[in-house]
């Protein structure tokens, strides 16, 4: 990989006028290339086998197979690109089944043009991301039962971390990014990715929800 090349991205939807809408703003970020756009899940696939893209946003609800069949077969392909869903709907349902078949974000279409692209490459250096509203509806979901055994288990292994690593903890709880948290801790970005490889040990997780889930269980005993 060149570190040096635009992030190569393609646009999924079956709205020109949203496609249209996306490219004007990436348009604008030198580092990202929309190297084309599909109108349905089987031209996703098809898209993605001629340009090997980076990043592949995806719309949901399209004709076809669908934006959350599309996801699987990319994700599960032989050069798989980065996958992010791009939704008006915030939906419980959409955003799991998003996930489950392996997308590696979950925004929705409001977002704004620098946010878009700071996603973009947030998920092009392997930090899976969601959208604040979203990350909070899988915690509410995942913690709704007060199942005090998987609380007390939880708080048994937050008590394992470090001081840093436990702030760190509850920093991504609350939806911050890797850059987020260096700011607010006043470290490198470089290392809170060492202590976030920390946790994930500890704690036997191997995402943001997880360490997310983990700490909000343990705040409820």
């Amino acid at each position: 990989m060149n570190p040096s090349a635009p992030i190569r991205v393609i646009v999924v939807d079956d709205d020109p006028m949203v496609i249209t809408g996306i490219r004007g703003i990436l348009q604008a970020a030198d580092d990202i290339e929309v190297v084309g756009s599909a109108a349905s899940g089987e031209e996703a696939i098809e898209k993605a086998a001629l340009h090997y893209p980076d990043v592949v946003l995806m719309d949901i609800r399209m004709p076809g197979i669908g934006g959350i069949d599309a996801t699987e077969r990319l994700v599960n392909s032989t050069r798989p690109p980065k996958v992010v869903a791009l939704t008006s709907m915030d939906s419980d349902d959409h955003l799991f089944r998003a996930l489950e078949a392996g997308a590696n974000g979950y925004l929705l279409k409001d977002i704004g043009p620098v946010d878009l692209a700071i996603a973009i490459r947030r998920v092009h250096a392997g930090e899976p991301i969601l959208a604040p509203r979203s990350m909070r509806q899988i915690i509410a979901k995942v913690t709704s039962s007060a199942d005090h055994r998987l609380q007390r288990e939880a708080a048994q292994l937050l008590a394992a971390l470090t001081d840093k690593e436990l702030e760190i903890a509850e920093l991504v709880s609350e939806g911050l990014s890797n850059q987020e948290i260096a700011e607010r801790t006043f470290m490198s970005q470089a290392t809170v990715k060492t202590h976030l490889n920390r946790i994930n040990i500890k704690l036997d997780t191997d995402n943001r929800v997880r360490i997310a889930t983990m700490v909000v269980r343990a705040q409820k005993i």
